[in-house]
């Protein structure tokens, strides 16, 4: 698992990805309010997966279930970035059903799945599908900067791309993607 500080440094890239998605999708709203937002929720959902299995209606504040599994769970991450991605493509507008609720959902799911994907290397692994899958590449805490450095660098990647290169059009990445 990687440190708190390496989720919460993941998830302000995994929040600059968000934005940089919803922007291009053009469900960013009047004065970019829903890319803003899809910004604050992926720096929440980034930390979701810990913070979601404790029990905060206790005294206690235990875990209510076991931790790394279902708050951790790929397929439910995943289901979640997809269905919000589609809903930002009905283009309803901020009036809508999905207006201003997809790019936060979206948003929130992108900072999720970051944060499965800086657990994944420790042996304890993510439950992606069915049981437990780790890459066994360092123990819990260790190899944070690489974690952070290689979110960073898909934020850079994504970003430069909607953003400072027309949509991706140049390199043809994402062409036909939004």
């Amino acid at each position: 698992m990687a440190s708190n500080k390496a989720h919460h440094a993941t998830g302000w890239a995994a929040g600059l990805i968000a934005a940089a998605i919803v922007t291009r999708s053009g469900a960013s709203g009047a004065g970019y309010i829903w890319a803003i937002g899809s910004f604050i929720a992926g720096v929440a959902g980034a930390t979701a997966p810990d913070w979601l299995e404790v029990a905060w209606w206790s005294r206690s504040r235990r875990l209510w279930i076991t931790h790394r599994t279902l708050t951790h769970w790929g397929i439910g991450w995943l289901a979640m970035l997809a269905v919000s991605f589609h809903l930002l493509g009905e283009r309803q507008g901020a009036g809508g059903v999905w207006g201003g609720v997809a790019p936060v959902v979206f948003g929130f799911a992108c900072g999720g799945v970051m944060h499965l994907l800086a657990d994944w290397p420790n042996p304890l692994g993510v439950p992606w599908i069915y049981g437990r899958h780790s890459l066994r590449l360092w123990n819990s805490g260790h190899c944070d900067l690489i974690v952070v450095a290689a979110a960073w660098g898909a934020a850079w990647f994504v970003a430069s791309h909607v953003w400072v290169q027309a949509g991706g059009r140049v390199l043809g990445v994402f062409k036909g993607w939004f």
